[in-house]
């Protein structure tokens, strides 16, 4: 598992950080902590957004 940040790309604001096995995963995540189905559910209005994985080790 690795360690995923998603970030909104206009603002940079960073939405959630959490672990996933790959990034649409993580963007799955995200979409769920924010009430949402998954991803494809979102609005398209808020499907601006970038999953990065993060190097902590």
């Amino acid at each position: 598992m690795a360690i995923f940040q998603i970030r909104q790309t206009t603002t940079g604001a960073v939405l959630w950080t959490g672990g996933a096995e790959n990034e649409r995963q993580a963007l799955d995540a995200m979409a769920r902590e924010a009430g949402y189905a998954d991803f494809d559910a979102l609005p398209e209005t808020l499907r601006a957004l970038k999953a990065d994985r993060l190097n902590l080790g």
